[in-house]
């Protein structure tokens, strides 16, 4: 009789390989989430050494958000007053950077100007990428203090000193401006591999046209590269929303009269300040709520639909 041969099956081995990321990711990402959830529907606090709950109360920690008096600062409820700086501080350094970074990439994907040294400026400009938020907060806190080196030299010049943590735009601008160096090198180097994916014929037979490098720029580069834009608008929208570390360490927690306070510093709050576990999940889901309204907005708005037929001017009678 002939031994039958088993067929050995090697399918299951590619599921185990990849189990650990998705265990991972069930015990620290997934779990957290449900249960963030979960809570929100809850009374779940600490009263001194007591612990309150968890009560089941509905949506009673969500309503409490927009009508307590508790939550509502000189007739505006905190979470829109957080909301808006968030944005507000997110606008002024992703702008920059967004236009910084393109004129970057533009620049070192050049095939007119060549430039040299391509491998040095990546690494570089991405250094700043590479330090903590808090180390950087902490070495803007030390230039810009009312002692700090910018001072001295102000005060040395003739000048008089500026306190910049004590004046909202300029709290606002040092934020944006940490944010920026932080990341436009990362941005930079995610649309310079965007613009070396297009097809280089396309450049070519442009030059070979005598296409002017706006034309380019505006009719070949633009369109092709919306991908990455959108990818890269929608990741730095949602970093900006989770902005906590840098306001936190360079204006006190969001001071001057909480015009730096962002929705994670508010958050913030009631986990290791007043330990109200309920509001801070019903908080948290209103983060990521705003958060995916936000990202599909600058998605729609970007993104444009080549396949749907454009409407036809009406002809005048």
């Amino acid at each position: 009789m002939k031994k039958k041969h088993k067929l050995v099956s090697y399918a299951k081995w590619g599921y185990i390989f990849i189990a650990p990321f998705f265990i991972v990711y069930a015990v620290a990402a997934l779990w957290p989430l449900i249960s963030t959830f979960y809570y929100s529907f809850f009374e779940y606090r600490e009263q001194g050494l007591n612990t309150v709950g968890p009560n089941f109360v509905g949506l009673k920690n969500y309503v409490d958000l927009f009508t307590t008096s508790s939550y509502i600062n000189n007739g505006t409820n905190q979470l829109f007053i957080c909301l808006k700086n968030t944005m507000i501080m997110w606008i002024l350094g992703a702008v920059p950077q967004f236009v910084f970074s393109l004129l970057l990439a533009v620049i070192f994907t050049s095939a007119r100007l060549r430039i040299k040294g391509q491998r040095f400026f990546k690494t570089v400009i991405y250094m700043p990428n590479l330090i903590m938020a808090a180390s950087f907060a902490l070495l803007f806190f030390a230039i810009f203090s009312p002692i700090g080196p910018i001072n001295q030299i102000m005060m040395n010049s003739g000048g008089e000193q500026i306190l910049f943590f004590q004046r909202p735009l300029s709290a606002r601008l040092l934020v944006a401006g940490v944010n920026f160096l932080m990341w436009f090198g990362n941005t930079t180097i995610l649309l310079m591999a965007g613009i070396m994916g297009i097809d280089q014929s396309l450049f070519e037979a442009a030059s070979i046209d005598g296409a002017t490098s706006i034309q380019v720029f505006g009719r070949i580069t633009m369109p092709l590269l919306m991908p990455i834009m959108v990818y890269v608008a929608i990741t730095s929208l949602i970093g900006g929303l989770q902005m906590f570390d840098v306001p936190q360490i360079l204006t006190n927690r969001g001071q001057p009269n909480n015009t730096c306070k962002t929705l994670i510093i508010f958050l913030n709050g009631y986990i290791s300040g007043n330990r109200n576990y309920g509001v801070a999940g019903a908080i948290s889901v209103l983060i990521f709520i705003v958060t995916g309204i936000l990202s599909l907005i600058v998605y729609k708005t970007m993104v444009t639909n080549p396949d749907k037929p454009k409407k036809k001017a009406k002809k005048g009678v």
